[in-house]
């Protein structure tokens, strides 16, 4: 391929996505809707209107017509055009999760692991759980790909699971290849809670600005929405939150330290000390606020939403009475939106993006 030809597939697909991103935000659109939000030319517009109508990724709603001048063709998005199936791997549980192009959850579904499970287990569970999803309903034409959001440390650009914290089968596993070749489908592989919070910026689109989604299961994370995209870090593993230090002298840790967050919390609620284990969280969320700026706080996780009045009323006080000028640095504080499913539907959201959006993307006001 010459660099000419290349340059012009990567813009077609870029103009495409922009395109897309607009259809997932708005109810309906119009060619001008679109040149105002993404600054493409009437005639690029019309020309990406024309390929996604005909792929049938978007179509007609009507015409509009206005008072002067021509009719307008007013497009949708056709959400049941493509799906993709984002899994949680959590310590204990596999969730998974049957997304449209919307967003929209389908269907989700959770099943147990064993205890220190192996990469050939997840790989079972994985092709039986997508099997049980699509036995009835057959969705495979227009299954977009698999999206694994899994727990960490996990080098996103290479792939690969780097001795996941508390399993002991998981050291520098290539499980974007293994699960391809197992699956026969594409895979996209990224941390649980940078998951998880794409699945957020999706729903909440430009009202969520700089933000953090802390997942509280089995182990304690932080996905992060920084400058209108999810920040991996340099090495694709930001997000150990839990793995902050927040007592010297404390218990040591599954990755080695002690006093990390993690353990200290999962002490005080294994000991069914509640109060205090939220307590612990929101004084590592009140960390991040101080370091980041941060202006959302997204609450996530199955352990933590069996007791979320706790956990929220306890880190909403301490964002408002332990940060300085708290009425200057406001900050949201809020539950997910999308309850247990939050990682396995962020998890299928970024396979649909790969293809069909750019993350972070904001319609500009007309």
């Amino acid at each position: 391929m010459t660099r000419t030809t290349a340059d012009v597939t990567f813009l077609r697909g870029y103009n495409q996505a922009l395109v897309m991103a607009v259809g997932r935000t708005v109810p309906t659109f119009e060619r001008s809707t679109v040149v105002t939000a993404t600054g493409l030319t009437p005639q690029a517009v019309s020309k990406v209107i024309a390929r996604l109508t005909a792929d049938g990724l978007i179509r007609s709603a009507g015409v509009r017509r206005p008072g002067i001048g021509k009719p307008a063709v007013v497009y949708e998005l056709v959400p049941d055009s493509r799906y993709a199936i984002g899994a949680h791997v959590a310590r204990r549980t596999l969730r998974l999760a049957l997304v449209d192009l919307a967003g929209r959850v389908h269907h989700s579904a959770v099943s147990p692991l064993p205890r220190d499970f192996t990469p050939e287990h997840l790989l079972h569970a994985l092709r039986d759980g997508i099997d049980a999803i699509t036995a009835d309903w057959e969705p495979r034409g227009r299954l977009t790909g698999v999206g694994i959001g899994m727990i960490g440390p996990l080098d996103h650009g290479n792939g690969l699971v780097r001795d996941a914290h508390g399993l002991r089968h998981w050291h520098d596993v290539p499980l974007r290849e293994l699960a391809e070749a197992h699956l026969g489908l594409p895979v996209h592989l990224d941390k649980d809670v940078t998951a998880g919070v794409t699945a957020e910026a999706w729903r909440r689109g430009g009202r969520f600005g700089d933000a953090v989604l802390i997942m509280v299961e089995s182990g304690i994370g932080g996905g992060f929405w920084l400058g209108g995209t999810a920040h991996r870090g340099a090495h694709t593993n930001a997000g150990e939150f839990g793995h902050t230090v927040v007592d010297l002298d404390g218990p040591r840790c599954v990755c080695g330290r002690h006093g990390c967050l993690e353990v200290v919390h999962n002490r005080a609620a294994e000991a069914g000390d509640i109060a205090r284990a939220a307590r612990v969280l929101a004084v590592g969320v009140v960390n991040l606020l101080q370091t980041l700026d941060l202006a959302h706080v997204v609450l996530a996780g199955a352990d933590l939403l069996r007791h979320q009045r706790a956990y929220l009323a306890a880190v909403e006080e301490a964002v408002h009475t332990e940060v300085p000028r708290a009425d200057w640095l406001v900050t949201d504080v809020a539950l997910s939106s999308l309850g247990a499913d939050v990682i396995a539907a962020g998890a299928a959201m970024q396979v649909l993006d790969r293809q069909y959006g750019v993350p972070g993307l904001v319609p500009r006001q007309g």
